[in-house]
């Protein structure tokens, strides 16, 4: 099969998924949360070149730049009298429709979903100005049923999404087992299942899944039930680091607002900056928000070794992102992308020279 009969049907697949969403009230439906609050913000704080500035992210541990920077008001000390307006999604595809549809401006989103986002576009809704996160992703197995890598085959074996960066990791590894699986239907010599990681627990539970290829905290909830971490995904990669979060902007909001967008850069740097200095007191902090989003916090069980796992960092990894094209390339999910400006680095790099810190390099993907 082609890769451009696969992308077809992955853009179709994102399309259908995306026109029921745009008809609700909020604009996103159940695969987003606009929690209309915005950060307490001082009398006499100065407004930057915008009222408000919208932003989205996950309501996982992967995403604790913002969860945290949000949480203890770092990203809105940075912005001054700008406002933040917070919207949260369950998924990478739908925080692309909001960028586009102008519902949020600034994102924190999964390698993936940016550059299919990025090459669908042909390059011209988004860029990506900094990395977040590093780590963070396993195989947890049912130890009863699966004891070795090998045992893998023949096995269900759960993923986020389809083409999702868990999927297409989990797709690439298979590969490199020398097994056979469809990308499109996920059937093969290994059942990729794509399972909603709200769900996949309780899919672990009743036995509908033997496995699951999964980010924090998911992974840590299934070892909680019973599951063993069988791989992790850092271990596949050169000094065991590889994107697991960006942060992207849209092009129209950064070329009409880089004020703002200088001012998220530099509160995600000191939150980035204060949450490895603080660990403890970073995940407790991470935890209360996501209680205020779902309701219930992580039980220390789960949380504990899902953080240390994740690597907060403001490094993009530029050529992990370019690997992980390469992969979802040949699992047959997407044609070969041009990349080539897909990284606007002036900004954060420009944040982190006023910090005293290193800058990061943007693997020759940057914009011109």
């Amino acid at each position: 099969m082609s890769a451009a009969r696969p992308l077809t049907a992955l853009r179709t697949i994102a399309v259908l998924a995306a026109l029921p969403l745009l008809l609700t009230a909020c604009g996103y439906g159940s695969e987003s949360t606009d929690d209309g609050k915005q950060a307490a913000v001082a009398a006499d704080a100065k407004k930057l070149s915008a009222d408000e500035v919208k932003i989205g992210y996950f309501p996982n541990l992967t995403h604790a730049t913002a969860l945290v920077g949000v949480q203890e008001g770092l990203l809105q000390k940075e912005l001054g009298g700008t406002t933040i307006k917070a919207a949260t999604f369950n998924a990478g595809p739908s925080e692309i429709e909001a960028l586009n549809a102008g519902a949020i401006d600034i994102g924190w989103i999964g390698p993936s979903p940016a550059i299919n986002g990025y090459t669908k576009s042909n390059g011209k809704n988004l860029r990506i100005i900094s990395g977040s996160a590093s780590g963070g992703v396993k195989l947890v197995v049912n130890p009863k049923k699966i004891k070795s890598l090998d045992d893998v085959k023949g096995k269900k074996i759960a993923t986020p999404q389809l083409g999702n960066t868990q999927d297409v990791a989990f797709l690439n590894w298979i590969a490199e087992k020398g097994w056979n699986v469809d990308a499109q239907s996920g059937k093969g010599d290994v059942s990729v299942v794509r399972t909603d990681n709200k769900v996949t627990p309780d899919a672990y539970k009743s036995g509908s899944i033997d496995g699951a290829w999964v980010p924090e905290p998911t992974a840590s909830k299934l070892v909680a039930e019973g599951g063993k971490v069988l791989l992790d995904e850092s271990t596949l990669w050169p000094d065991k680091k590889f994107v697991i979060t960006n942060i992207i902007v849209s092009q129209k909001f950064l070329k009409e607002h880089p004020d703002v967008v200088e001012a998220v850069l530099r509160g995600s740097v000191k939150t980035n900056e204060w949450i490895n200095a603080n660990p403890e007191k970073a995940k407790t902090s991470a935890n209360a928000a996501l209680e205020k989003l779902s309701g219930k916090a992580l039980p220390a069980d789960v949380i504990d070794p899902a953080w240390q796992s994740i690597t907060f960092l403001d490094d993009p990894l530029a050529a992990t992102l370019n690997t992980e094209a390469e992969h979802a390339v040949k699992a047959g999910l997407l044609e070969k992308p041009d990349l080539k400006g897909i990284y606007d680095l002036a900004p954060l790099n420009k944040v982190l020279k006023a910090a005293g810190k290193a800058t990061v390099d943007d693997a020759g993907l940057g914009a011109e």
